[in-house]
């Protein structure tokens, strides 16, 4: 396809024992291979925190390591199923002290306030996050 920058996400697999992470590796091994030059993001999940799992990623080298907090810390229960506000907080720390470039994402629209997002990019600053969206996924009415 010719193309020079890929995104790579999946759903969560935490009904593997190894929630994925070796599958994440061999995929982003074999992509690298077969286009060598391309620059590689990858949008993985939070592995439960595990570290083991998050070096499987890091040891590939992919250019950006993405993680989504998705949502203010007061909405994260009802927004999120499984991760933690907390610990994708970890997270995205965890992959930046080992040299990552990181990057999250949170939706808006879904009842926050504007001091909660302020506190929210307040928070992805000091886990040294250096890339971030900010998506509305809701469809605004004509007052909006």
């Amino acid at each position: 396809m010719k193309l020079s920058h890929a995104v790579l996400t999946s759903v969560d697999r935490d009904d593997l024992p190894d929630l994925g992470a070796s599958h994440w590796a061999s995929t982003i091994r074999q992509v690298k291979e077969l286009n060598p030059g391309i620059t590689l993001e990858v949008l993985i999940p939070d592995f439960q925190g595990k570290k083991e799992l998050i070096d499987r990623v890091i040891e590939t080298q992919p250019d950006i390591i993405s993680h989504n907090l998705e949502t203010v810390e007061r909405l994260s229960p009802r927004i999120r199923s499984g991760a933690t506000y907390r610990q994708s907080l970890q997270v995205l720390s965890y992959l930046a002290s080992k040299g990552v470039i990181t990057k999250s994402g949170i939706m808006a629209g879904l009842g926050e306030t504007p001091e909660e997002v302020a506190e929210t990019l307040e928070d992805l600053r000091q886990a040294n996050c250096r890339i971030l969206t900010i998506g509305q996924y809701l469809q605004p009415t004509r007052r909006h």
